[in-house]
């Protein structure tokens, strides 16, 4: 029997990780697990998937951080470097900020497929990590029309 495809979700608590949960029925019936930066996230993930009848192969936390705290930055890194060696997603899906770009960056040096979902919040131009995200993510997002480009982003709609 083939195994199930292993995803990768992640995304920063808040807005990043509401748009995320918004696209959990594109990947029903797949293994999937979840990083982001609030334990408190998992029991409601939980108890969605059981009403969902779907399941979530796991759940991880990795510590807040930004640009302004480089310790915590590192310590962000090395952490969703263990999670990434340990899990082997097939697919790493991100709605943005710091842990989905070190998800991008790492799952594509071990041969995952990398998907960037730029933020809706940022409607005047791409966040930090979005534009430099680019060209590491095999589909390069924005949920914002006029923010597209030849080169990418690529517009496909919103979540939203």
């Amino acid at each position: 029997m083939k195994r199930k495809t292993r995803i990768l979700a992640t995304a920063s608590a808040g807005g990043h990780w509401v748009q995320l949960m918004r696209l959990r029925p594109s990947w029903t019936g797949l293994d999937v697990t979840y990083v982001t930066t609030d334990k408190g996230l998992e029991a409601p993930l939980r108890d969605d998937a059981d009403r969902a009848g779907d399941t979530v192969a796991g759940f991880h936390t990795v510590v807040e951080a930004n640009r302004w705290n480089k310790m915590r930055l590192v310590r962000q890194l090395l952490h969703l470097i263990w999670i990434i060696s340990t899990v082997r997603p097939d697919v790493i899906v991100t709605t943005g900020a710091a842990p989905g770009y070190f998800a991008l960056r790492i799952g594509r040096l071990l041969g995952a497929r990398t998907i960037w979902i730029d933020s809706i919040a940022n409607a005047d131009e791409l966040s930090l990590s979005g534009k430099q995200i680019g060209k590491y993510a095999d589909l390069w997002l924005t949920q914002w029309e006029h923010l597209a480009q030849p080169g990418g982003p690529q517009y496909l709609g919103s979540v939203i």
